[in-house]
């Protein structure tokens, strides 16, 4: 008997073709009609999701043969992993595909940022010539915090130098962390160092106890008035209500963001904040990437049910 495979959310055409060939039993979920996930999920081997449908631990005790989550991308913040575990089911995802769609995602807004983009591309909408009031600032020699070392932290750093800033990540002590450091041209450096000099801070670690509002109150006091944070990690990784405050008080020079709390946002008084360039969760919405996120997903899937 072939291994039934529920597709909960989007997923590239060639992935999900990828799988039928493999003799899957394929079905993509219509959220519009098929009503709550708990009650279309008996009787699937394997679940394939994206950010949107959430592996709450009802929905994984409501799956009655489930054996396999697939989180197509990075993180696995929606995927309630503890009752996976008691459950026996198996969870991936595929955090490889969109690295560097996020690193170019973080620049695009580190220049948005330096050079009020935003703004100016609005005033000239409006038909107002504000060439004196928008004086930008260059992204070289600049010093780049970079909050977390994993794929897209690379990434981000590789562009980093390539645009001669002084780079650094957490120091940690790690097996080859140094070396590797050296090797792509960061320092390390303590976070209450880097929350201190960084004129750009950028935020690529994912939603755990540890890192939920690791940037808060605190850490905006000590940042210069001219520093810049940009998350493109996970809503709640940078505390939205002392980051709405950093920037009422001019304690940074501004921020960016793609990621929220809730999304899409309930309160929107931070989007529409002056300072803030606001994104909609678009890191990894690239082409290239979801083709990428597609490719890895079904070959994960097909080497499980070979």
């Amino acid at each position: 008997m072939m291994a039934r495979i529920l597709i909960a959310d989007a997923l590239a055409e060639s992935a999900v073709q990828k799988m039928k060939d493999a003799g899957l039993e394929i079905v993509l979920r219509d959220k519009e009609k098929d009503g709550p996930i708990e009650e279309q999920i008996k009787g699937f081997d394997c679940v394939v999701i994206r950010s949107a449908t959430k592996m709450t631990k009802d929905v994984i005790a409501a799956a009655d043969n489930l054996k396999l989550i697939v989180r197509a991308g990075v993180g696995l913040d929606n995927v309630d992993q503890e009752a996976a575990k008691t459950h026996g089911v198996k969870v991936m995802n595929t955090p490889e595909a969109p690295s560097v769609s996020v690193a170019e995602m973080v620049f695009a807004l580190m220049f948005a940022l330096a050079r009020k983009v935003p703004v100016a591309d609005s005033s000239m909408k409006d038909e107002r010539w504000e060439k004196k009031k928008l004086k930008g600032t260059e992204l070289w020699q600049k010093k780049l915090g970079v909050i977390g070392f994993g794929r897209i932290g690379k990434e981000i750093i590789k562009r980093g130098k390539a645009f001669d800033m002084e780079v650094m990540i957490v120091k940690k002590d790690r097996p080859g962390r140094e070396e590797e450091a050296k090797k792509l041209g960061a320092i390390q450096v303590e976070l209450d160092v880097m929350i201190e000099q960084a004129d750009y801070l950028t935020m690529n670690v994912p939603m755990s106890p540890e890192t939920k509002g690791m940037i808060g109150d605190d850490q905006f006091k000590r940042m210069k008035k001219t520093a810049y944070v940009i998350n493109t990690a996970r809503g709640g990784v940078v505390d939205e209500a002392a980051l709405l405050r950093a920037l009422d008080e001019g304690l940074i020079a501004g921020a960016a963001l793609d990621v929220y709390t809730a999304e899409p946002p309930t309160d929107w008084k931070l989007v529409k904040h002056p300072r803030l360039i606001a994104t909609p969760h678009l890191a990894s919405s690239t082409k290239e990437a979801q083709v990428r996120v597609g490719e890895l997903t079904a070959e994960k899937v097909i080497n499980e049910f070979k």
